[in-house]
């Protein structure tokens, strides 16, 4: 009986502890959670009808139809095959075959790409959304912001309306629409990750008087070979920007994509329309970014603006009163933080346009007024029948170096550096050829072709050398 009391006892007891131990876990579970719950949270959940903010099937609708495949074939120089040779056969030309995306801009066929998209091509056809074709002429181009206008002959077009770039905020999101490895109308999304990137990108070329602009849309949308060209777009599907390159290692998307701004792709376009060339205005200053040193070296309060290191003689800053050492701080209403942002202003405005800038000089403020020139300190606008036969020809053309000209014994001329289709690709005249003479008058620089060639009507025959040495003559009619 003892044994069965104690074994009672005990189990009375065991079970009291049990309960006991249960109900302090228990208590503890309760504490937790009570703690966790009461811990701020740095993560806003979204709710089934707040999502609906982050629909993009409208924009998507906006846009779709009007980006365009564009599909490029280039005629490249035959490779040298000695055993066609040895047969008697000529060395076959290369035909290289590119894609790329475009953007309509105007029901009346005007759609914009890239250059390096069309740059060399013989042959461009359009495809739309609809699977209609069409094939397309250059009406311009402008490598220094690496835009290209094309035109189709075609009415009642879908397009993408402009939009406004300089309103975009970092954060925001947008759409990236195109053709990425030839799959067509692909849509993909992410946010404007930074603003005026400058990536160098595009490189000068002095001979050809290209001065690259670049104030890139940097994104983390994905963007990959064959979205060059497309349409960056917001999310009311307003165009914002033209998808231009992507930071990778590998050839494929791994992070980050870049557009070129739709405040210079609206005045380019314009421009290649009007005039068949790019009205480019110039302050004429030399510049620099403002970084801490030069900040503290000049009392600024913030490391900001665009310092002028130098200025070009009569230029637009010089007649303007802006001195070397003036921290440029805003242009027109805008302020402007480093050179990219400066440059992206500027690109908006023609020579002969009237411009006021902000400077910081010895601490104070000063507002000037200016008149923007040309490169050539000009400020009248390009000459359309210049424009005119620059797109018969379909070529362009830069004056010839010195050193060829000693090389080649001649005293001048004009040296062609790029083809598309045109007067020049149908007779023949190849990439690199130098034009020395016009129905037998002499060619000193590349500015004498088109003053010749722009009263010209009927046939017409060139005269020049190539390189090598070896002498051509051509001849069509304008």
């Amino acid at each position: 009986m003892k044994k069965i009391l104690g074994l009672f006892l005990i189990a009375t007891i065991a079970g009291f502890t049990a309960v006991a131990t249960y109900a302090g876990l228990n208590e503890k579970e309760s504490q937790v959670v009570q703690v966790v719950q009461q811990q701020p949270t740095h993560f806003t959940r979204i709710t089934p009808a707040e999502s609906s903010t982050l629909d993009f099937t409208v924009a998507a609708e906006r846009t779709v139809n009007a980006v365009v495949h564009v599909r490029t074939q280039t005629e490249l120089d035959p490779m040298y095959n000695p055993w066609m040779e040895f047969f008697g056969h000529e060395d076959e030309p290369q035909i290289q075959q590119g894609s790329g995306s475009g953007v309509i801009i105007s029901p009346n066929g005007y759609i914009v790409t890239n250059n390096h998209v069309i740059d060399g091509a013989q042959d461009i056809m359009i495809n739309l959304n609809d699977n209609r074709s069409y094939e397309a002429e250059i009406i311009g181009v402008d490598p220094a912001t690496d835009l290209a206008l094309l035109k189709v002959d075609a009415d009642n077009l879908p397009t993408v309306s402009f939009g406004n770039s300089e309103e975009l905020d970092i954060g925001e999101w947008v759409l990236a629409v195109g053709n990425p490895f030839d799959l067509t109308s692909t849509v993909t999304a992410g946010i404007v990750s930074a603003k005026a990137r400058n990536i160098n990108l595009l490189r000068p070329d002095v001979d050809r008087k290209i001065f690259p602009i670049e104030s890139f849309i940097q994104t983390d949308a994905a963007v990959n070979p064959g979205n060059s060209g497309g349409a960056l777009v917001d999310t009311n599907g307003n165009l914002v920007g033209i998808n231009t390159a992507i930071a990778s290692r590998t050839g494929s998307y791994s992070g980050y994509s870049f557009a070129i701004p739709v405040s210079i792709v609206e005045k380019v376009t314009r421009d290649l329309m009007e005039f068949g060339d790019v009205q480019r205005a110039f302050i004429g200053v030399r510049i620099n970014d403002v970084n801490e040193e030069l900040a503290t070296e000049l009392g600024l309060k913030e490391v900001a603006g665009v310092y002028v290191d130098a200025l070009i003689e009569n230029g637009a800053a010089s007649d303007a009163g802006i001195q070397p050492g003036d921290v440029i701080v805003k242009v027109g209403q805008t302020e402007v933080d480093n050179v990219p942002e400066l440059q992206e202003q500027v690109s908006r405005y023609r020579p002969g346009d009237e411009l006021g800038i902000e400077v910081l000089r010895d601490g104070n403020s000063k507002n000037l007024f200016l008149t923007l020139r040309d490169r050539d300190g000009g400020t009248e606008l390009g000459k359309v029948a210049e424009k005119k036969v620059a797109r018969i020809l379909g070529a362009q053309l830069v004056d010839v170096s010195s050193s060829e000209t000693a090389a080649l014994g001649i005293q001048g001329g004009a040296k062609v550096t790029s083809l598309e289709s045109g007067k020049f690709s149908t007779s023949g005249i190849e990439k690199g050829f130098i034009i020395t003479k016009v129905d037998g008058q002499k060619i000193y620089d590349a500015d004498d072709v088109t003053s010749i060639l722009k009263s010209k009507s009927g046939g017409v025959l060139i005269e020049g050398v190539y390189p090598n040495g070896d002498k051509a003559y051509y001849g069509f009619g304008m």
